[in-house]
C-alpha cells in the first residue's frame, strides 16, 4: 500500500535515528494491519520513521527506529537478543548514494513495496524520493521485516532487516 502523507518530515537526518524495542504504540501517520499465519502485525508510519508491532499468542514484539526525546544513542549496526521465548535479530545500514542513483533506488523501493500486499510505504510532500517503507513477510515460525528512511536532502538511505523466530506452536502447546 503506498499513500500519500499530509505532513513535512519529522526527522530530518539520518544520523538522528534510534532503535527501541517495547516501546506502546506512538503516533501514526498511517497503518497496516496484517495477520500472518496468526500472528497479528501492524506496520506504522511515523513521519520518517517506523514502528513494528507484533503479537502471535503470548509472543510479542515491539520495534521502533525514530527521532526519540532523550535518545542519544545512535541507530546500531546490529541487535541480537532474547524476547520472552523468540529470538530476535536486527541490522541496520545506511547507504549515501549520488542524486540520480538515490532517484533510481527510491523508485525501486516505492514500485517493490506498494503493490505488496504486506508492505506499507508514505511519501512526504514536496520530493517524491522522501519516504518510509515497510514490507514483513512470514515464513513457517519466522517473521521478517524490512524498512527504507529516505532522506534525499542528504542523499542517504537507512535501511534496516529484523528477523523474529517465535517458539513453535506445538512447543506452546506443552506449556
Amino acid at each position: 500500500m503506498l499513500t500519500s502523507l499530509k505532513i513535512a518530515y519529522s526527522d530530518t537526518r539520518a544520523a538522528d535515528l534510534a532503535w527501541a524495542l517495547g516501546r506502546g504504540p506512538l503516533p501514526a501517520l498511517a497503518t497496516l494491519d496484517l495477520e500472518l499465519s496468526g500472528a497479528r502485525v501492524q506496520l506504522r508510519l511515523l513521519g520518517a520513521s517506523h514502528q513494528v508491532l507484533l503479537r502471535d499468542g503470548p509472543d510479542s514484539c515491539s520495534e521502533t527506529v525514530a527521532c526519540m526525546p532523550g535518545s542519544n544513542s545512535p541507530l546500531p549496526l546490529g541487535v541480537s537478543k532474547r524476547i520472552g521465548d523468540c529470538d530476535y535479530e536486527f541490522a541496520a545500514r545506511v547507504e549515501t548514494l549520488s542524486p540520480g542513483s538515490f532517484a533510481g533506488r527510491a523508485q525501486e523501493l516505492l514500485a517493490l513495496v506498494a503493490d505488496h500486499p504486506n508492505g506499507l510505504a508514505g511519501t512526504f510532500p514536496g520530493d517524491p524520493t522522501a519516504f518510509t517503507a515497510l514490507l514483513v513477510q512470514r515464513q513457517d515460525e519466522e517473521v521478517a521485516w524490512r524498512t527504507w528512511h529516505s532522506y534525499p536532502q542528504e542523499g542517504r538511505l537507512v535501511a534496516t532487516r529484523t528477523r523474529l523466530v517465535l517458539q513453535p506452536r506445538e512447543a506452546r502447546a506443552l506449556v
